[in-house]
């Protein structure tokens, strides 16, 4: 019985042994270099276009990077600001620029969400696309709250 036992492991690991050099000589064993390069490409796109949240002074800012290809009719930017004391009622058009990694700066075409009221404001600050695309963009918006100017930044 206990010879058995012996050749039956015996076997079980013969049988491993061959599976694995089949898988590694035919190439079909996952390349975890490659894998990790190809993920980590399409990681840092996504990761990198995540939402930023200042909360300097009495203001929440939170900017979430929307549709930011070239495709794009306008590179839209979903603003959120919270307080709970004083009003928002700053101009986020003149408040605000985008600028590329060469430093030239793009001001808003637009802004549609709440008006310049309230102690919650939520919209969309629209700027035209950058072409050719720029490796990353920085916006930067001024006087909100007691903050000289807050800066959200984004590597594409």
């Amino acid at each position: 019985m206990n010879y058995l036992k012996v050749i039956l492991i015996s076997l079980a690991i013969a049988a491993s042994g061959v599976i694995l050099y089949v898988l590694f000589s035919q190439g079909n064993f996952p390349n975890k270099q490659n894998d990790l390069v190809s993920n980590s490409t399409s990681s840092t796109s996504l990761i990198s276009l995540l939402p930023q949240i200042n909360s300097e002074g009495e203001v929440t800012v939170k900017v979430s990077p929307q549709d930011l290809s070239q495709f794009a009719i306008s590179w839209d930017f979903e603003v959120l600001l919270d307080t709970h004391s004083g009003n928002l009622d700053q101009d986020l058009i003149k408040n605000s620029v985008l600028t590329n990694d060469t430093g030239d700066q793009f001001t808003p075409i637009s802004w549609e969400g709440n008006s310049p009221q309230g102690h919650h404001r939520q919209g969309i600050l629209k700027f035209q696309p950058i072409s050719p695309k720029p490796t990353s963009i920085e916006l930067r918006i001024s006087k909100i709250g007691d903050v000289a100017e807050r800066r959200f930044k984004w590597e594409l």
